[in-house]
């Protein structure tokens, strides 16, 4: 099977490298051949790390990196799925479904890897609405086992079907999710999140000790804000304004410290600095 992934930063190169794994063809895009250098060296040092650890051959690592082409433009895309894992921006999506319904070969399934944005909004500005579907993965990608499949309105049940399958086919455990704002997992996850952030803004603790109440008072394997500041503290800011939007519900509305903290640039690990500070 090709399959083509929109987006080569961590989500993107990590599915593209289980789908490569697996025994697929990628395609990994991006807007810039230096994003998608940058990919395909993420993706080699998971590899490496890998070997190093006897999970996988030296050949075998070869053969993975070899089912991964670079695709420096969205140009007739001869692929049987198109996985969009592009930023959690709306306008930034519909864009690209946009490009890659005109583009992708007609047959062609397209997939976004949205973790809050409506399937049935990306699907309508295509002409197959019936072959859009959501396909949640979880960071680390080829760690996790989760994903998220979610069907919007029009999503037909063999496109379903077919995106189970190859999720299964992946190694990960897909479950079905109706097309709700921010789904099951940030549905559950970005209001804790976010309650953990308003508790340092109230100064009801550091951050450090509400990670510790977390991981030992509930066992949790991260605190809610070292998970913060993985995910990303702009992306945690844009879906829970998804959610504050879609349900219009009070209990959704991002704390102000995390609006200050992304207009300030601090945006966890990638920026070096969030509610820790990274060298």
């Amino acid at each position: 099977m090709k399959i083509a992934v929109v987006g080569a930063g961590q989500m993107g190169s990590g599915i593209a490298q289980v789908a490569a794994a697996s025994g697929h063809h990628v395609l990994l895009n991006d807007r810039s051949p230096e994003f998608i250098e940058s990919g395909l060296a993420g993706i080699a040092k998971n590899l490496d790390r890998s070997v190093e650890k006897q999970r996988l051959t030296a050949e075998e690592r070869i053969a993975i990196l070899g089912r991964i082409s670079p695709a420096t433009a969205i140009d007739s895309f001869d692929v049987d799925l198109a996985i969009e894992a592009a930023t959690e921006k709306l306008d930034t999506k519909l864009e690209l479904f946009r490009v890659l319904d005109a583009q992708c070969s007609v047959n062609a399934r397209l997939a976004s890897n949205t973790s809050s944005i409506s399937i049935t909004t990306l699907a309508a500005v295509t002409n197959r609405p019936e072959r859009v579907i959501g396909m949640h993965f979880m960071n680390p990608v080829p760690v996790m086992k989760l994903v998220e499949i979610i069907r919007g309105i029009a999503t037909s049940q063999e496109t379903f079907d077919f995106t189970r399958d190859l999720a299964e086919q992946m190694g990960k455990t897909p479950v079905e999710v109706r097309d709700f704002p921010g789904f099951v997992s940030n549905r559950v996850l970005m209001p804790m999140i976010n309650e953990a952030i308003y508790a340092v803004y109230e100064g009801v603790a550091t951050p450090e000790d509400i990670d510790t109440v977390m991981k030992l008072g509930m066992n949790h394997p991260m605190g809610p804000l070292t998970l913060a500041d993985f995910i990303g503290l702009d992306t945690c800011l844009a879906i829970m304004q998804v959610l504050h939007d879609g349900f219009g519900d009070s209990k959704y509305r991002p704390c102000p410290l995390l609006r200050q903290y992304v207009a300030a640039g601090w945006l966890g690990r990638k920026s070096g600095r969030g509610f820790y500070t990274y060298p």
